[in-house]
């Protein structure tokens, strides 16, 4: 499967903006490919590798190192639950309990029906609304928790 016409034309862009310089584009064309395509599959990385003028090698220790690039497929929605010490004296772990068990999953692991990704993740920077918990990177409040459940895909 490859890169669709707009995804290439957006990377040659940024590899362009940065005066040829594809290691200076690598984080923000990963974003592009996985704007499009949920996630950055192997053959995604190759061409989007060559399209920077990058090794797969090259690009693949950028998409592993950070945590919000996908290297395998996720469900529809991302519920994304903070895990730092603010969110925990928030009381996060009964949070956390209480997805892992509504779900039938624990953190990053898909639902069966592909629904759902359940992703811990460092710091949301939403102390002042711990436990925080994103949805498709997008912040509610505790007691909005079922609804993330229930608003379907």
């Amino acid at each position: 499967m490859s890169l669709d016409a707009a995804t290439r034309e957006a990377i040659r862009g940024l590899r362009k903006r940065h005066d040829g310089e594809g290691r200076l584009a690598a984080v923000e064309a990963l974003r592009r490919v996985q704007a499009a395509h949920r996630w950055v599959s192997d053959a995604h990385l190759a061409e989007t590798a060559a399209l920077l003028g990058m090794t797969e090698a090259e690009l693949d220790s950028l998409a592993t190192f950070y945590s919000l690039i996908f290297r395998r497929p996720v469900g529809e929605r991302l519920i994304l639950l903070c895990d730092s010490l603010p969110c925990w004296m928030a009381g996060s772990e009964a949070l956390r309990a209480r997805l892992r068990e509504r779900l039938g999953i624990d953190f990053g692991e898909t639902t069966e029906d592909g629904r759902y990704t359940l992703i811990n993740i460092c710091c949301v920077g939403a102390c002042d609304a711990a436990p925080a918990a994103l949805r498709d990177f997008a912040l509610v409040a505790p007691a909005e928790v079922e609804a993330l459940l229930e608003d379907g895909p």
